[in-house]
């Protein structure tokens, strides 16, 4: 091999520095349904819960009601290849200084101070055990399916020669007034491929070196199925205070003497 064939070592570039973390109190993130296991709590009680691997998403752009009319902040998650871009995306994302996004999602918030394009957002910045979420996604598809299985209808009886009657819905309209099915009718179609949002699902934990977050409950969609978290709009349960009166009763309580049982 010739001197000009050959490949000359790489010089050794410096580290990139860190970006930017956005502001903790937004609680949104874009994340990939894995899976689902069991935990035990701390008081030893077994739970059912989602596994979703959230973030490492970028802000990829800010809305403001000066220039939008709304504030809004466009998350971005995951990577794709340069060819599978086009010319437009490529340009905000080499202005950003970052590879293509593959998925990207905005969130309409009402205060977006301290927001720049080019931020990060991480689940163990935002979230914590013990608070609650809603998550949305779109539920798995189950094609063309009846009306026992989409709307949960029992059927028809199993006997008296009605055979063929037992998986039927039962009469759609009125006979002599209207004489139509009405508009809404629940009926066979088609199952599934419908945005799903789960309220108020408890954090149980969160494993920062994975950008895990493990959410007490199901998550709608499939394994791999893009899921959307952010704070819940629903009321949270407050924690339990105990009274210093209530403290001591119970102290007294534990150091009190046994009675002696008489025989």
């Amino acid at each position: 091999m010739t001197e000009e064939n050959k490949n000359p070592e790489q010089p050794q570039t410096a580290p990139q520095a860190q970006p930017e973390e956005m502001p903790a109190a937004l609680k949104i993130i874009i994340g990939k349904k894995v899976g689902m296991t069991q935990m035990f709590d701390e008081k030893g009680e077994l739970h059912g819960v989602s596994v979703v691997e959230a973030g490492p998403c970028r802000v990829v752009r800010t809305r403001t009601k000066e220039r939008d009319g709304y504030t809004a902040v466009c998350l971005g998650f995951g990577h794709r290849k340069d060819k599978h871009t086009d010319n437009a995306a490529k340009g905000i994302f080499t202005k950003l200084g970052i590879t293509p996004i593959r998925h990207m999602k905005e969130f309409r918030l009402d205060n977006i101070d301290g927001v720049k394009d080019g931020q990060m957002a991480t689940v163990a910045a935002r979230f914590v055990a013990g608070e609650y979420v809603d998550v949305q996604g779109v539920s798995k598809g189950k094609g063309f399916a009846g009306g026992m299985k989409r709307h949960n209808f029992s059927g028809g009886p199993a006997s008296h020669g009605a055979s063929d009657r037992e998986r039927a819905p039962g009469s759609l309209a009125s006979r002599r007034s209207l004489g139509r099915v009405l508009p809404g009718q629940r009926m066979a179609g088609h199952m599934g491929m419908d945005t799903v949002s789960m309220m108020k699902l408890k954090v149980m934990k969160i494993i920062p070196e994975e950008n895990l977050i493990l959410l007490n409950g199901s998550v709608p969609g499939a394994k791999g199925c893009l899921v959307y978290i952010v704070r819940t709009v629903k009321a949270v349960p407050k924690p339990a205070v105990i009274s210093a009166k209530a403290k001591a009763k119970a102290a007294a309580a534990k150091t009190a003497p046994k009675k002696a049982i008489k025989k």
